[in-house]
Order: structure tokens, then sequence, then C-alpha cells
């Protein structure tokens, strides 16, 4: 069992506004492979710049759609881990939780979080590349992206790629919740990832309790309070130790 500080379990008991900022580590932990990790196989031989820019859609956009759907079957496959369900534990008994991700998937989905928020879009979300209107899901096994029923543009992962920038209204509610939390937690991010990485430190400057769950050191590790471990470990001890059952 973990001995956890306990200025930390107090801090949990007491709290009301909790942050929880996830990142690639804890869907790896699923099983799930990184982006670059699932440059692979028949993708070894692509560069990010190949499969995930605007400009690289235009230039071929049946080889970066064929991707995704690679992407897409691998991510059906794959589900929540403890952290996951933790998280949602945490959420049921603080209401007013709020996780924010910087993960594609929709583990926490599955795994019982209600709102998650996702900075970067979902793999599993579609829209027009071309007016952005929102399109369906389709089956996995579509090889060609299908044309937008109201511009006739090519449909797209609606998913943030190099060089654009986040969508605003998941980036502002995201800050907002940053600037009212009295905990934040950064778990399984390297804390490099610009601009999602300043979530933490927002909620830091504003007075939260910055606590950081990674395997590995991150540039968080000299202002956060370190729990260094796997957060499927972690975090379920964590819920124990804060609720005993």
């Amino acid at each position: 069992m973990i001995d956890f500080p306990t200025e930390l379990v107090e801090a949990l008991r007491a709290a009301k506004r909790v942050l929880f900022f996830t990142g690639a580590g804890v869907s790896a932990e699923s099983g799930l492979p990184t982006f670059r990790d699932a440059q692979t196989g028949l993708w070894a031989s692509y560069k990010p710049q190949d499969l995930a820019t605007p400009e690289a859609f235009a230039r071929d956009p049946e080889t970066v759609w064929r991707w995704y759907q690679w992407r897409r079957r691998v991510h059906a496959d794959v589900a929540p881990n403890p952290a996951h369900h933790a998280i949602a534990g945490f959420e049921a008994r603080l209401p007013e939780t709020v996780l924010v991700t910087q993960n594609v998937d929709r583990l926490h989905e599955l795994a019982g979080s209600a709102a998650p928020i996702h900075l970067h879009g979902s793999v599993f979300r579609n829209k027009c590349a071309q007016c952005g209107t929102e399109m369906p899901e389709v089956p996995h096994d579509l090889e060609t992206p299908p044309r937008c029923d109201t511009c006739g543009g090519l449909c797209r992962p609606d998913i943030v790629w190099f060089g654009e920038a986040l969508p605003q209204e998941p980036w502002h509610a995201a800050m907002a919740a940053a600037q009212r939390a009295e905990i934040v937690f950064s778990i399984g991010t390297s804390a490099t990832v610009h601009p999602a990485a300043r979530i933490p430190l927002v909620a830091r400057d504003a007075g939260a309790l910055l606590v950081q769950i990674n395997p590995e050191p991150t540039p968080f590790d000299k202002i956060a309070l370190n729990l260094r471990g796997p957060a499927g470990v972690v975090l379920p001890e964590l819920v124990e130790a804060v609720w005993p059952s």
C-alpha cells in the first residue's frame, strides 16, 4: 500500500472542486499506443507531418484517412483501466470534479466519466475539412473519406492536428475550471505539450495544490506533490485512502 501524504488525504476529504488533467500515459496503461507508438508496421515509414497536418490531408486525404481508420479500430479494441475507473469514482464522490484530457480516445467515457473536456478532440468524431460541419461516425472499414452533405468537402477526424489551434470552447472551459480548482492532478502527461500544459500551472497559480502522478520525471517535478508510479496503481489506492471501504 502507498503511504500518501497526510496533507493530500485531508485536502481531498475537504475539497469540492478537483481538476484532473490526463495525458497519453493513462491510456497507454490500457495498451493503447501513443501517437508516435502508433506509427509502426505499415505506418513506420511515415512522419507525423505526413499523417497529422491539414497540409498532409489536403495532399493525400486517402492515406491520412486510412491511418485514422486503423487507429479507430485499435482504439475500439481497448478497455478502460483502473485509473479511468478511479477518476470516475472521484467524480461520483465530488460532483464538482472536472476532467480535462489531452487524449482523443473515449476510455474516460467508457469508465463512467460523464463529460470529459477533450482539448484535442476525439478520434471517433468527424467534421468537414472544408466547412467544419460535424459529420457522423462512420464504419471503421470505410477506406475513403465521405463527402459533406452541406458543401461537398471531405470528411476528416475531429482532432487537433499539428499547426492547428485548440478549439475555443473546450479550452475556455478547461481554463475556467483551472481557475476554480482547489486541487489539480496532472496524470500520465509529459507536461511539455503546449498550450495544454498551461492548465495545471494556471490552477496552481490560482492557489490549487498541484499533484503529479507519473512514472517518469517531468517539468512539473519541482513544483508538484509527486506520486511516482502508474496511474492505474496510484489512483485506486488514493481513492481507498481518502474514502476507506
